[in-house]
């Protein structure tokens, strides 16, 4: 299990990498939805998403060892993270990114120097799996697993301990899920830190294997999964380690719908004037839709995971 000690090293290694990113409010929010709600604008984070953290605390315990690059394999954000850090350390890189991916994470990732290789289907992560692994041995390449590393859930803690030094009274914390990473790393740097502070995780509808694995207490592995506006947070499966950290620091797994995405992303764009992509909005919709349930007057974070934003396919969502 990541410790408590494990986040407070990584903030060391990842400082001169990553931004320190600023804790908002909106006192229209906050009426509107009945708390005094915050939001951690990681979509203000190099690379535009909280992935930077755990990238840079993960490749940064590579320089020097004898590989020919590193490999990540992701629908965007990891690997804009992972082709990032690798360009900052001199480490090359190569992003396994799935068939129909946003144009917009894809040229984001090769601008920073990664080679991008597209194809797949990440609703069969097993298929994925066995195609990285093939080609990280071929080609020496150290693989970069987006959640399922200790190293990646501490470095996305560093996000909990930022919140506690801004807002040492939060009672809850709600955070966007997919393979479980960034909600492993925060929940575990608050509840270690302030133990009573309530942590939901937000899926998306259908498309969310944490989901399940939450309510089963093992892995399950989601198939035929929809499409989702959210492609950040689309995981057919939560890691094991994330799983562990999941079940044993985070109160609740809910998730929401697209339409309740597009709900909350009109919001934050419009009152909070905040370019959030859909995954980063799923923590606000589940506050916005109603599915936590979270006493009044409490005071709630929203983890606004990232802002990299196809805005040809999303103005038309919000234009509806």
């Amino acid at each position: 299990m990541v410790t408590l000690e494990d986040i407070k090293s990584a903030r060391q290694n990842i400082a001169q990498f990553v931004h320190r990113t600023p804790l908002l409010s909106s006192t229209l929010l906050s009426s509107l939805a009945g708390k005094e709600l915050y939001f951690k604008a990681e979509c203000f984070q190099k690379t535009g998403s909280f992935k930077a953290r755990g990238a840079a605390n993960k490749l940064t315990s590579l320089v020097g060892q004898n590989i020919a690059g590193v490999l990540g394999v992701s629908s965007g954000n990891h690997g804009q993270a992972t082709a990032y850090m690798a360009g900052k350390l001199g480490i090359p890189a190569v992003i396994m990114v799935p068939e129909g991916a946003p144009e917009a994470k894809i040229n984001a990732a090769r601008s920073y120097g990664a080679e991008v290789i597209a194809g797949g289907d990440f609703s069969n992560p097993e298929e994925v799996t066995i195609k990285a692994l093939n080609l990280a041995q071929e080609r020496n390449l150290a693989p970069i697993h987006p959640f399922d590393d200790p190293l990646v859930i501490a470095g996305q803690g560093t996000i909990g301990l930022e919140i506690l030094e801004d807002l040492p009274d939060v009672d809850v914390a709600i955070v966007p899920v997919g393979g479980g990473g960034i909600l492993s790393g925060i929940a575990t740097a608050l509840k270690l830190s302030k133990p009573s502070v309530k942590v939901f995780g937000v899926g998306a509808k259908d498309a969310c294997g944490m989901y399940p694995s939450f309510r089963e207490k093992k892995l399950v592995t989601v198939h035929d999964m929809p499409q989702t506006i959210a492609d950040g947070i689309r995981s057919a499966s939560a890691g094991t380690l994330t799983l562990q950290h999941t079940l044993e620091y985070v109160d609740d797994v809910v998730t929401v719908s697209d339409d309740e995405i597009i709900d909350a992303m009109r919001l934050l764009w419009t009152r909070l004037k905040l370019v959030v992509e859909p995954a980063g909005t799923a923590s606000f919709a589940a506050v916005n839709s109603v599915k936590v349930a979270i006493p009044d007057n409490s005071k709630v974070v929203c983890i606004l995971s990232g802002g990299n934003v196809d805005f040809g396919r999303i103005l038309r969502y919000l234009a509806a």
